[in-house]
């Protein structure tokens, strides 16, 4: 479903639809997105307006990094616009060549602990507009590259609807063709690229987990449109934004899993459920839950319910 719909109670207790529109200017879209671009999309803010050099011939509108640490190019259009996609493939082509560039900005906004955790496997594209076309849907799901396409609707009383149309996870990079060619140069002999299949969550799952995973893994995908993202050290599972992430301690033979929920509206049970505000820990998520069982799993059901719902 691609068409979102609100409504409000009048003073007679009856549904009123509210009208959404589309913005006046481009510029008050991203601006308004730039201002809470952490709380909407998790991706934490870099620069607006970024020049991309002679040979691209254009400026990003927003750059950032999101709360897995890909880099992200985020373009706004404030109606809908068919050539968005040979845009996005342009700037995610000046990203693979600008490494150090946007390593530099991340250190001078973010601070040298973020630069030095950038993880350049698989860059993101997040496109906003009024709409996109069936050909647009279609074309993202056949391109290589990790593209998110977001229809966005502005309603009276100052509301924002931002609904994810369609997420492409792309192929996972084994670098990029500018450092492979340094590295081959480098060893003077003839590029040797294997080509693997990215690794999946089920093979990431140590075997003492792996049927416990396989019953995690239905039940956070039963959510639609969720793309799960293997990552260095968790498995992440998101919408617009991560909602849950994944983590095996085999030692103990247990999974953690943390949500996008606040801990304050949760019963915390010891052994099973955790207030991770202020505790450092691998992936994203305030609240953490601890599954060493199919009863674990099952008691945990209503909380990775709320946490896609509140997504």
């Amino acid at each position: 479903m691609t068409d979102l719909r609100l409504f409000r109670l009048d003073a007679d207790g009856r549904d009123i639809e509210l009208r959404g529109s589309t913005v006046a200017l481009e510029v008050e879209l991203q601006r308004r997105i730039e201002a809470g671009m952490e709380a909407m999309l998790g991706i934490r803010f870099l620069a607006s307006e970024y020049p991309t050099g002679p040979w691209h011939r254009g400026r990003i509108d927003t750059l950032g990094l999101d709360e897995n640490n890909t880099p992200v190019v985020i373009e706004f259009k404030k109606g809908s616009d068919s050539g968005v996609l040979s845009q996005a493939v342009s700037y995610l082509s000046w990203l693979d060549s600008a490494h150090h560039e946007l390593e530099a900005l991340v250190r001078k906004v973010l601070g040298p602990e973020a630069a030095e955790s950038i993880d350049w496997r698989r860059p993101r594209m997040v496109c906003i507009a009024a709409g996109f076309s069936h050909h647009d849907r279609v074309a993202v799901q056949r391109l290589p590259e990790r593209i998110d396409l977001v229809r966005y609707r502005v309603f009276e009383g100052g509301l924002l609807s931002l609904l994810l149309v369609v997420s492409s996870p792309g192929s996972r990079n084994v670098g990029s063709p500018r450092r492979n060619r340094e590295r081959v140069a480098a060893a003077g002999s003839t590029p040797t690229v294997p080509v693997a299949p990215p690794p999946t969550g089920a093979n990431l799952a140590p075997e003492c987990l792996r049927d416990l995973y396989a019953e995690l893994d239905d039940a956070l995908t039963a959510w639609g449109e969720v793309e799960v993202a293997p990552l260095r050290h968790y498995i992440a599972y998101r919408t617009l934004v991560n909602v849950a992430s994944v983590l095996f301690r085999p030692k103990h033979e247990a999974i953690l899993v943390y949500l996008r929920l606040d801990p304050e509206t949760v019963a915390l049970e010891e052994g099973f459920t955790r207030d991770m505000r202020g505790i450092g820990h691998l992936g994203t998520g305030d609240l953490e839950v601890r599954l060493v069982s199919a009863a674990d799993l099952e008691k945990a059901a209503p909380l990775m319910r709320r946490a896609f719902e509140a997504a």
